[in-house]
């Protein structure tokens, strides 16, 4: 059966934060002390992106460095279209940001100077900080959980996924949410909060191959579409260009890092073919590494990253994380050679919002790599995403507080649900249709696309909602956010930053713009689209 709002059991808070990752543990903490009931679709912080990262955090720390070369370093990779003000506001707080984490408990890497600072790709200045070489992600989290399970004002949901955003008066009050641990017999409950942060993380599940965990899912971005919010630059996906190829969701990561310390990338006949791709070749930057992996695993060749003489027997002490990894799959670095493969990884487009996080939905916030901010443009610098989330969650959460106090919200108020946002109790079992799109988004969707691709994957896409009318609301996510990223690509007829199209290999300077994308609410779950190429 379907529910209507009448039906749901409800419970109200001051402040939902929709996601247990580095932006939305930080949003949370910063919320005190406003009542927060915070999400995790997981076991606290399991399936969050941030806890994966092996790269550091960028910040302008260095005496000899400034955030005006940062901000110069951002803009520069960005393809063009990048918000400077945004990146100046940004580049500007990293430093803050970084004390901030080190007050709270986080342990960085330090040298004979301090805080050890690292270089990395398009970088001008030694600026990026670790922990535990490269588990930077993984310290970062485990102290901000520490620090959530200790704050008394922040109520804690386990294993519960928000369903979709409910509105009244076109203002954001009211989430579905399903969970084991929360609800009994596949029973939805309606959250009722004066303001709502959407922290749900990246999109890189609707790939077969991705770095992301299996909560990134676009869930965030397709529910806030459904909703009726702005998103922006969805178009821009970046792909790492070295997940260790095995068998495993997500695709371990083998950082660049390996290449930066001189490690090569050899196809199964030895030839180290970036050679003859690029005048820097392993060094070149990201989204020509990955397209010229990708086109040898095209010309039927198997891709690796070889180790042995580079970085040899100190592997397991300067690479933790990724040793571990290739352990795991019976491979051993310092001997062997390191499959690799493409991976869907960060994604720069998202949820349009301002310089405080609002979007343009009354009630509704968004940080964390389900916002486009502007920061990123078209490509984003190394180590950056980890920083726009640490600088915004506060941001958010202090927009969020103003907006409390000068508001009366009636938090019980009659909600209104369209038809797109129930859910059936009898949903069908849907995992090979997943997987089935996610190879479809790989190849069409991927690293290169172009017009014939596209098409295709939208009638396929049409297809298989066609075959599906009750999905779950997995499913029913990748479908939206897999409709919306094509249609953007399909609009964008050049190839900038982490967009390319084999059929307009060029930049144009008709498009060094945000692309804009709206959502109708029709009746149904993946409903008709509106591409605007903002002016």
């Amino acid at each position: 059966m379907a529910y209507s709002p009448n039906t749901i059991k409800s419970t109200t808070t001051d402040v939902l934060v929709i996601g247990a990752g580095l932006a939305g543990l930080m949003a949370a903490l910063r919320l005190a002390p406003k009542a927060v009931t915070l999400l995790s679709k997981g076991p606290l912080g399991e399936e969050a992106s941030s806890a994966w990262a092996q790269g550091g955090i960028s910040a302008a720390l260095d005496p000899a460095d400034s955030p005006v070369s940062h901000l110069a370093d951002t803009l520069a990779v960005a393809g063009g279209i990048a918000d400077e003000d945004i990146a100046a506001l940004v580049t500007d707080l990293g430093p803050e940001r970084i004390r901030d984490l080190i007050d709270l408990g986080v342990i960085f890497d330090h040298d004979e100077k301090g805080l050890s600072l690292s270089r990395e790709a398009a970088h001008s200045h030694r600026r990026v900080v670790h922990a535990n070489g490269d588990s930077t992600g993984r310290e970062v989290m485990r102290v901000l959980q520490l620090r959530v399970k200790e704050a008394a004002h922040i109520t804690v949901l386990e294993n519960a996924e928000a369903v979709d955003l409910l509105s009244h008066n076109d203002n954001i009050q009211n989430v579905q949410i399903y969970g084991a641990t929360l609800l009994k017999d596949n029973e939805l409950q309606a959250v009722n909060a004066k303001a709502v942060i959407i922290a749900t993380g990246g999109i890189g599940q609707i790939y077969s191959a991705t770095t992301n965990p299996f909560a990134a899912c676009g869930d965030g971005l397709a529910m806030a579409a459904r909703a009726g919010a702005r998103l922006k630059d969805l178009e821009f996906v970046q792909f790492h260009p070295t997940a260790i190829d095995v068998e495993a969701t997500p695709r371990p990561l083998a950082t660049e890092a390996l290449r930066g310390d001189g490690a090569w990338l050899v196809n199964e006949t030895s030839n180290r073919f970036m050679l003859n791709e690029h005048p820097l070749a392993e060094l070149a930057p990201r989204d020509i590494v990955a397209r010229s992996i990708w086109k040898q695993i095209q010309q039927g060749h198997r891709c690796y990253l070889d180790c042995r003489a580079s970085i040899g027997d100190v592997f397991p002490q300067h690479f933790p994380t990724v040793y571990a990894h290739c352990e795991d799959h019976d491979i051993d670095p310092t001997k062997d050679l390191i499959p690799v493969v493409p991976a869907a990884h960060y994604h720069m487009g998202g949820i349009e919002t301002d310089n405080r996080g609002r979007t343009n939905l009354d009630g509704l916030w968004v940080c964390g790599e389900a916002a486009c901010t502007g920061l990123h443009g078209a490509n984003r610098l190394a180590s950056n995403s980890l920083l726009e989330a640490l600088v915004f969650a506060p941001l958010v959460s202090n927009d969020v507080c103003d907006f409390l106090s000068s508001k009366t919200i009636n938090t019980h108020a009659k909600v209104k649900a369209s038809e797109q946002s129930q859910i059936q109790t009898n949903v069908v079992k849907d995992q090979n249709v997943i997987g089935e799109l996610q190879t479809l988004n790989y190849r069409y969707i991927g690293l290169c696309r172009d017009e014939t691709g596209l098409k295709i994957l939208l009638k396929e896409l049409d297809r298989i909602e066609l075959d599906n009318p009750y999905p779950s609301t997995r499913l029913r996510n990748i479908m939206t956010t897999s409709h919306l990223i094509a249609t953007a690509a399909l609009e964008r007829k050049e190839s900038r930053g982490g967009h390319y199209r084999l059929d307009y290999p060029n930049s144009d300077p008709r498009y060094q713009r945000h692309s804009i994308v709206e959502l109708s609410r029709l009746k149904k779950d993946i409903v008709n689209d509106t591409i605007k190429l903002a002016s």
